[in-house]
């Protein structure tokens, strides 16, 4: 099958219409240009994020389905409350962002590799020095062992991956994230494109121009100051 894409230039931050991202493959929207924070920013604003592999062109996204955690969804329930019981977790927000983008890139054991690459981690490491990318870690005897990373579009969370290293760690993070958010924002998160995982956890489908509603409502919004200053969390049961 042969793709023809609209192809980023390198001395604007436009992007197409995402009413002309395709239909197959589901989203996709152009390719090229860099990964500035300026773009990435543009980007998010406009209802779009990067998704390539190893050796393919940058490649941008619009899905038709965007899979949204509602605010409040994401609670512990009788397994996660039982595992917060028996463990000695520590929980905080923005002590150790490089490392958690560093641990979401190793890859998965259905996957060959990342998409996650060295760029990637830098361009998101600077818009973290910028105020705009965070991440929840989840610690174990001093060990960061579950976490993930996003950035914040006015009080929209756009959450990009999560890890864990023991099991349900990144379930723990996820709701340590939105009762963190619940503090000062709406409480929604937006994790891109639903998968089984999600779906488990209450994440529900928004078309693209629900999704769109939602984001013009919420990047106009301002977080008060200190929202994501590094701290200690601690999670309510």
């Amino acid at each position: 099958m042969v793709i023809y894409l609209p192809e980023l230039s390198n001395s604007s931050l436009e992007f197409p219409p995402v009413s002309q991202a395709l239909t197959e493959p589901d989203g996709l929207l152009a390719m090229g240009g860099d990964l500035s924070p300026e773009r990435l920013l543009k980007a998010y604003h406009s209802g779009i994020f990067p998704w390539f592999s190893p050796g393919d062109p940058l490649l941008w996204w619009s899905p038709s389905q965007r899979a949204i955690f509602m605010p409040g969804v994401l609670k512990p329930n009788r397994t996660l409350r039982k595992l917060l019981h028996h463990s000695s977790f520590d929980i905080s927000v923005n002590k150790a962002f490089a490392a958690v983008i560093k641990a979401c890139s190793a890859p998965r054991p259905s996957q060959q590799g990342t998409w996650i690459v060295p760029d990637i981690q830098q361009a998101y490491i600077a818009l973290h020095q910028q105020g705009h990318a965070h991440s929840i870690e989840v610690w174990s005897e001093g060990e960061l062992v579950g976490g993930c990373y996003g950035v914040m579009v006015g009080q929209l969370f756009c959450g990009e991956s999560m890890f864990n290293t023991q099991p349900n760690t990144a379930k723990v993070a996820l709701v340590a994230l939105q009762q963190h958010l619940s503090t000062f924002a709406t409480g929604y998160i937006d994790c891109q494109m639903m998968n089984p995982f999600l779906q488990q956890l209450g994440a529900e489908p928004l078309s693209r121009r629900t999704y769109l509603t939602l984001l013009a409502n919420h990047k106009a919004l301002f977080c008060p100051a200190g929202s994501w200053q590094a701290q200690d969390l601690r999670l309510e049961l």
